[in-house]
């Protein structure tokens, strides 16, 4: 397969800095000299999640994911390693050259005809919408008091009742695989028909403004499931898109307003309000948070006001925050959603109420409040032992003590009992702490295997480091094949290839392996790892030593377990004993 030149592929990697690319998805704080953030290829409660801005490559000390900018975007992204060069470039502003000789996967290709079906079926459910047959969407547009600007805008349509689709698309040209993947039409006992006859159609584009999925509402009173959404597919990832999205990130605005379904960013959109998104009928995933986190850093959620709709706000609000926005809440009252609540009373008092959406730990508070009776003393003692719980989460010191002197007065509770209720939760976490610290009585096991590969890895980050002087002490000393693993034995041809080449730039290495996770996992680790050695050739000549002397130290261990093997003849012993000998002295060699 033809890729980008190796040169032009630094030259991208140079002007998007790592620690910027990851930042947008990520929250990082700064400890030494790398970066530290939660992982978001996992989940954790401790940022073990690094980032090297000297060395320009990312790793995670808990799954072991590891990579450069681009290796990030690939699995952040959820693309090929080529999209996200081109990701890259483009935010950087580097033109691409064409890749004329190419070759696309059958996956690929087939996506891009799912693209083309599902633009081809948007403007078929659009015009649709306009036909006579089409009364009972045309009735329920009215009701929404949706304009003709706003249908056309969001390409609203209508699928007929009546099973056409895959003879339409058969006429265009596209094969039954390819129909099939659109996940528009499937194929029953009786032939094919389509999965949306009847309903109201909402198309939905991502970022790139490609057609990618669609939602289906019935047009039948109490008919279930009221909306029907598209499957995950080849061309749709339903955790990582929003609808209206490619819409709302063209607005220059510092926030985004989270809605629960189609018609209520519509609505919104509709009444000058462009930068409404929505969940695409699922819970919010980390995934849509993390596309959030990309365009914005203030968040709204505008969620329906029922017990479901409140119970949706309370999961999204935790993976908002764990991704790095700033989560408001809006309070809605006299509507029991935004779209009813806009037509209601119009956008200018919608603003007003973006503007005064309360934050996320005033939200948990009222939450707490309406589910207890602060008139009842257990009730009262169980909100304030709550509340400070909630309080312990707020990491500025001068935030929490804000929010401490405001619910002390909204709800009658001593400030004092606040700080002594957060205070005790810190001491039990540090009780809890020494606890887990405890020696643990485990079974003794030897660890030499361990040992020694990490001393390989102490080789290859000595490498990395000094580059061609330790390449040119080692190259007959350490051989490929002494190592014990397997992916540092990789990575070791790989270094002598280039040192041998008098190639000393790390981008290639890190190229190399960019499609083999495993790999690539190894190197950052070792690049991430804070080997502190000094730069001359008697440390160099000591590192090579203490490899030697953990190998023989190794296979020293495998002949002593072998000694213990029952049944050995006499001769065997024998051999083991000399062996060992041979050992012993070849250390004693070793200065």
């Amino acid at each position: 397969m033809v890729r980008y030149s190796e040169a032009l592929i630094d030259e991208i990697k140079l002007n998007n800095d790592i620690v910027d690319i990851i930042s947008q998805y990520v929250i990082l704080k700064r400890s030494g000299r790398n970066f530290f953030g939660l992982c978001p290829f996992h989940k954790e409660k401790t940022s073990s999640f690094s980032v090297s801005p000297d060395r320009q490559i990312f790793h995670c000390f808990g799954c072991g994911v590891g990579g450069d900018a681009i290796t990030f975007i690939c699995k952040i992204e959820n693309v090929n390693y080529r999209e996200a060069i081109e990701i890259l470039a483009e935010r950087a502003g580097i033109a691409l050259p064409k890749l004329e000789t190419e070759r696309e996967t059958k996956a690929d290709i087939l996506r891009k005809k799912v693209f083309e079906i599902n633009e081809i079926v948007a403007e078929y459910y659009h015009e649709n919408l306009y036909k006579p047959t089409a009364k009972p969407a045309q009735d329920y547009v009215k009701t929404r008091r949706l304009d003709n600007n706003t249908l056309k805008k969001f390409k609203i349509g209508y699928s007929n009742p009546n099973n056409e689709l895959y003879n339409l698309l058969k006429n265009k040209g596209f094969n039954e695989e390819e129909i099939l993947a659109s996940n528009l039409v499937k194929k029953g006992s009786y032939g094919y028909f389509d999965v949306y006859k009847g309903r109201l159609m909402f198309p939905i584009q991502d970022v790139k403004n490609r057609f990618i999925a669609f939602g289906g509402r019935t047009l039948i009173p109490n008919e279930k499931p009221k909306y029907i959404n598209s499957p995950e597919g080849i061309a749709y990832s339903k955790g990582k898109n929003l609808f209206a999205l490619n819409i709302a990130k063209s607005v220059n605005m510092n926030n985004i307003i989270m809605c629960e379904g189609y018609m209520d960013a519509v609505s919104l959109h509709q009444r000058g309000i462009p930068n409404a998104v929505a969940s695409l009928g699922t819970a919010l995933t980390e995934g849509q948070a993390r596309l959030l986190r990309k365009y914005t850093e203030k968040v709204t959620i505008s969620y329906d006001s029922d017990a479901a709709g409140q119970a949706a706000t309370m999961r999204g609000l935790e993976i908002l925050k764990n991704v790095g926005c700033d989560v408001r809440i809006l309070q809605m009252e006299g509507a029991k959603d935004p779209d009813e609540y806009v037509i209601k009373y119009g956008n200018g008092r919608f603003n007003l109420l973006v503007e005064n959406a309360i934050s996320l730990v005033e939200f948990k508070t009222k939450v707490l409040k309406n589910s207890l009776d602060l008139n009842n003393l257990s009730d009262k003692i169980k909100f304030l032992k709550e509340t400070a719980k909630i309080l312990k989460t707020v990491d500025s010191k001068i935030e929490q003590e804000l929010y401490i002197d405001k619910i002390a007065d909204v709800y009658k509770i001593s400030k004092e009992a606040l700080y002594a209720e957060i205070n005790k939760i810190q001491n039990n976490k540090v009780s809890q702490k020494v606890l887990e610290k405890r020696p643990q009585v485990a079974i003794k096991k030897d660890n030499t295997d361990k040992k020694l590969i990490e001393r390989e890895k102490a080789i290859i980050a000595l490498l990395l480091q000094e580059q061609q002087q330790a390449y040119e002490q080692m190259k007959n000393e350490i051989k490929p094949e002494d190592f014990k693993s397997e992916i540092n034995k990789k990575i070791l041809i790989k270094l002598y290839e280039e040192f041998e080449k008098g190639n000393s730039n790390i981008n290639s290495i890190i190229n190399e392996f960019a499609n083999d996770d495993e790999t690539m996992s190894r190197l950052t680790e070792v690049m991430a790892e804070d080997y502190t050695i000094k730069n001359d050739e008697k440390a160099i000549k000591n590192a090579i030593n203490t490899y030697k002397i953990e190998k023989l130290d190794n296979k020293k261990a495998e002949l002593l377990e072998k000694q213990q093997t029952p049944g050995l003849s006499k001769e065997e012993e024998i051999k083991i004993i000399e062996e060992i000998s041979k050992i012993i002295i070849e250390k004693k060699m070793i200065k």
